[in-house]
């Protein structure tokens, strides 16, 4: 058993990280050339790399999340403000993800935003299609392709329910990603000329899909608190694009850290780690889609009901 180095972990963070501001400014450089050049390029060039620009630039909004590049919060989310997805608003991110943080209530289909399990009896009321619908999105498969739709759409849902129920701060809220979207449109459609159909199926669907492929298992239902969260090890291509998110256990562990000293972090205390989340542990995204792209990851409705 290795040595912890605890001085990577306890090292200070400097009040500008470059690494992740010049990530941000690349992926804003990249998305505007993109869209501009989009004409000339084939249409599935175009869906790749919007997914690609999309998810990384997902990755890099969960990082200003949780303060970075700098100690101002408001600069940190100037920089993730842009909505590329257009369906989620950068506040309600921020909001619901650091809910997800309270480790005591992972998994938990209530408690935790990012949980995908339901209970008993909201399993109940969806009814045989919405089961099918649920039940299939256990599979790699089911994720990537009725995923994405379920997922905007439930969202937007429950969004417009709370606005409507009088929720004026998320109103608010709503307001200013309408005021964020509109010159983003403005770009896209009228300065670019892009084909709604083309950004849709490009940013929405399938940047949303490639996100979900780092969602998919990093998190089971389990009565420990600690053997609820993953680890995907080996992933030389997913793992930077999701900025080493893939080490999930490192990250609900140290969440202060840069993306950038995860991976140094983790293989400094890979073995307390492993032996921590009783060995959740995957061998790259090619043993998830091996044993999973056609079955479930884990049944649907919560094992417990809630989580303890």
């Amino acid at each position: 058993m290795s040595t912890p180095d605890t001085t990577i972990v306890a090292a200070p963070i400097p009040p500008l990280e470059w690494p992740t501001l010049l990530l941000a400014l690349a992926l804003l450089a990249g998305f505007l050339a993109l869209t501009w050049f989009h004409a000339t390029m084939p249409w599935w060039l175009f869906v790749a790399l919007g997914a690609v620009l999309a998810s990384w630039y997902g990755s890099l909004q969960h990082e200003l999340i949780h303060g970075h590049p700098t100690r101002r919060a408001g600069l940190n989310a100037a920089l993730g403000f842009a909505p590329l997805a257009l369906w989620l608003p950068y506040p309600r991110y921020r909001d619901t993800h650091l809910v997800h943080h309270r480790d005591e209530r992972l998994t938990d289909p209530i408690d935790d935003p990012e949980s995908r399990y339901c209970t008993p009896q909201a399993w109940a009321a969806l009814g045989p299609l919405g089961r099918s619908i649920v039940a299939t999105q256990g599979t790699l498969l089911g994720r990537l392709t009725l995923g994405p739709a379920w997922a905007i759409g439930g969202f937007l849902l429950a969004e417009l329910r709370a606005v409507r129920d009088g929720d004026a701060a998320l109103a608010r809220v709503w307001l200013g990603h309408a005021l964020a979207l509109a010159p983003l449109l403005v770009w896209i459609f009228a300065v670019c000329g892009v084909p709604a159909w083309l950004y849709l199926l490009a940013f929405v669907q399938a940047g949303t899909a490639l996100s979900l492929i780092r969602s998919f298992a990093e998190h089971r239902a389990r009565p420990e608190i600690a053997h609820r969260t993953a680890i995907v090890e080996n992933s030389r291509v997913l793992g930077p694009l999701f900025l080493f998110n893939n080490l999930h256990v490192a990250h609900h562990r140290w969440p202060h850290l840069p993306w950038y000293r995860l991976p140094a972090a983790y293989r400094a205390h890979r073995d307390a780690l492993v032996a921590e989340n009783g060995g959740l542990v995957y061998n790259g995204y090619g043993e998830l889609f091996r044993r999973f792209l056609l079955r479930s990851h884990d049944r649907v409705v919560h094992p417990l009901g809630r989580a303890p």
